[in-house]
């Protein structure tokens, strides 16, 4: 059985990294905040994620 987690041409997308403390200015900045990019990557990497999965149903990290 191939590991698809150990394919270079189809790895696994990966997550974005939430803000750290204080980077955001608490200011209501709207799109621009660093909460709303981030929240918009993150919803952008559950939809590759959850396709992702559906491409390699069998992998190991379903285990």
């Amino acid at each position: 059985m191939h590991k698809h987690d150990d394919d270079p041409f189809d790895p696994p997308p990966e997550a974005p990294t939430p803000p750290m403390d204080g980077e955001c200015c608490e200011s209501g900045c709207g799109e621009q905040c660093v909460w709303n990019r981030y929240n918009a990557e993150r919803a952008e990497y559950e939809r590759a994620y959850a396709a992702w999965r559906a491409r390699h149903p069998d992998d190991a990290h379903f285990r």
